[in-house]
């Protein structure tokens, strides 16, 4: 059995602690890569449009965070964490337009999905 020098041990354990660090730093880096995006938004806004009630289902969440709801009419619209309900291609919105989530929920027009 040969013995290792004080000097390649000492460079052997730099070279392990540089390995625990990188994957420390991976670990931390793949749990936040596996957040769903999905999960900080309902999954079904109901609002009136036109004197009709429609279901807006969560259909996308784009990476700066803007979420895109659609119901069957081709109509659509978008929402962030912090900021208010916007319509997309129609003019003037119905009863969901300007509203925060936090209002929506406490409206009850926005339906959370529970695991």
């Amino acid at each position: 059995m040969t013995h290792a020098s004080p000097r390649k041990l000492d460079a052997l354990g730099k070279m392990l602690s540089a390995s625990l660090i990188s994957l420390a730093a991976f670990s931390v880096t793949a749990v936040q890569a596996q957040d769903n995006p999905f999960d900080q938004f309902p999954l079904i806004i109901q609002c009136k449009y036109r004197e009709t009630y429609h279901a807006f289902y969560l259909s996308r969440v784009s990476m700066d965070g803007v979420a895109t709801y659609t119901a069957s009419d081709r109509i659509a619209g978008t929402i962030t964490i912090d900021g208010r309900a916007k319509a997309t291609g129609v003019e003037g919105g119905g009863s969901c337009v300007g509203k925060t989530l936090v209002e929506l929920r406490a409206a009850h027009q926005a339906y959370d999905l529970k695991r």
